[in-house]
């Protein structure tokens, strides 16, 4: 009965459905109105996602949106331990054309949102090693990281989809290092807070809010206490 929206990323989307996460404050936000729907994949880059997406999204009903959050996994270093992980950023853009391509031409009516990776605090991402880092340097930096973000944002305003810079967003707060990261990577419930309200704001921009989609049943104060059943009639 409810239309969808669809959240499609790597470990930061997988996660966003965890207490105070992004994505399920989007499940709260629009809790009588849209199902959003979690495709997250911990470790993916965009070279993957393409390996998968067919499989990803394979019904017909078109979302109302999909997010599409890769790049800070292509952005790990070629010669640091995530190095299988690395995509080169030239790749990197084909892959994000090729994904929202293939989202606009199975659903042409779809919002499609691109996020950019957040910033890198590197110091941190010492302490939380995905595998042995027998090189005792960080995997990521924040300018490779910030490389990835521009090309997502330029990616974006090539193909016409919205775009929220969260790299650049998230280092207007002061102490984002730890404001805004858990271990220098991934979101703490102020960088989640932030990926809710950008994504929000892109939505608005495209009439997609709360205030102008429908609920699917009648709410509790459209029931006439005197004839309840009649609220349901026709349905």
């Amino acid at each position: 009965m409810r239309p969808k929206i669809y959240l499609f990323g790597d470990s930061i989307t997988e996660m966003s459905f965890e207490d105070g996460g992004w994505g399920a404050s989007l499940v709260n936000h629009f809790n009588r109105t849209v199902d959003v729907v979690l495709r997250g994949y911990s470790g993916y880059n965009t070279r993957w996602a393409l390996k998968v997406i067919e499989k990803v999204f394979d019904e017909e009903t078109a979302p109302l949106a999909v997010t599409v959050f890769f790049g800070a996994n292509d952005a790990c270093l070629p010669d640091r331990c995530s190095a299988f992980q690395h995509v080169p950023i030239d790749e990197y853009k084909l892959n994000l054309h090729s994904i929202v391509s293939f989202l606009k031409g199975r659903w042409p009516t779809t919002q499609i949102v691109l996020i950019s990776p957040p910033p890198i605090d590197e110091p941190t991402r010492l302490l939380y090693p995905f595998i042995e880092n027998k090189l005792g340097l960080p995997e990521r930096t924040n300018e490779v990281a910030g490389n990835y973000a521009k090309a997502s944002i330029s990616v974006a305003a090539e193909c016409g989809v919205l775009a929220v810079d969260l790299w650049t967003r998230m280092q207007q707060i002061p102490g984002w290092q730890t404001a805004c990261l858990s271990d220098g990577l991934h979101l703490s419930k102020t960088g989640n807070e932030i990926v809710f309200e950008e994504v929000l704001e892109a939505f608005k921009k495209k009439g997609l809010s709360v205030e102008t989609l429908p609920v699917d049943l009648p709410v509790i104060n459209e029931i006439d206490p005197n004839d309840p059943l009649k609220s349901f009639e026709g349905i």
